[in-house]
């Protein structure tokens, strides 16, 4: 479904249709066992925060998002309630193999971070590991500073994790 001048059409909606939630589970699991290798205890954690979300989600403070490309599901992000107060946490942000290149992994963090402001939220941070590198060039292009990182062992293999941060006030 490609526009008139054969560019690929995106849009990026609410998380709210039926298989949205659930199709965040599976993407995570599938893409990242692909490129990385990691285990199901990736798509286990990932399965436990749509799971939460999904079951006690504040409609005013938190929201979920997916990027569709030419009508298929093709990307996500979440944004939720942080542990301290005026502070959320940038979630589960993916875009397919098929999708890169097209915008959407911005577009979604731009979208959850335009919520984040309008929802009063002071500061947003986010977990991530240092390998995925074209997330971490989104979340510096927006302004996210790198405020932690620690070494383990996690989904198999040897990973750096990561905590970046991002101060709303103007």
């Amino acid at each position: 479904m490609a526009d008139d001048d054969g560019r690929r059409r995106s849009v990026i909606r609410r998380a709210d249709r039926p298989g949205d939630l659930g199709w965040m589970v599976m993407a995570h699991g599938e893409l990242y066992a692909e490129q990385f290798g990691w285990s199901t205890d990736f798509e286990a954690l990932v399965a436990g925060i749509v799971a939460e979300f999904a079951a006690k989600h504040s409609p005013d403070a938190e929201a979920a998002w997916i990027g569709e490309v030419d009508g298929e599901r093709a990307g996500c992000v979440m944004l939720v309630a942080g542990d301290e107060p005026g502070t959320a946490k940038l979630r589960v942000l993916v875009v397919t193999s098929a999708a890169r290149g097209l915008g959407l992994g911005t577009g979604l963090v731009q979208e959850s971070l335009a919520f984040a402001r309008e929802a009063g939220y002071a500061r947003v941070t986010l977990w991530t590991t240092a390998n995925l590198t074209s997330a971490r060039r989104i979340y510096q292009r927006f302004g996210f500073t790198l405020t932690g990182e620690e070494s383990g062992h996690d989904f198999g293999h040897d990973l750096v994790s990561q905590t970046w941060s991002l101060d709303l006030s103007p």
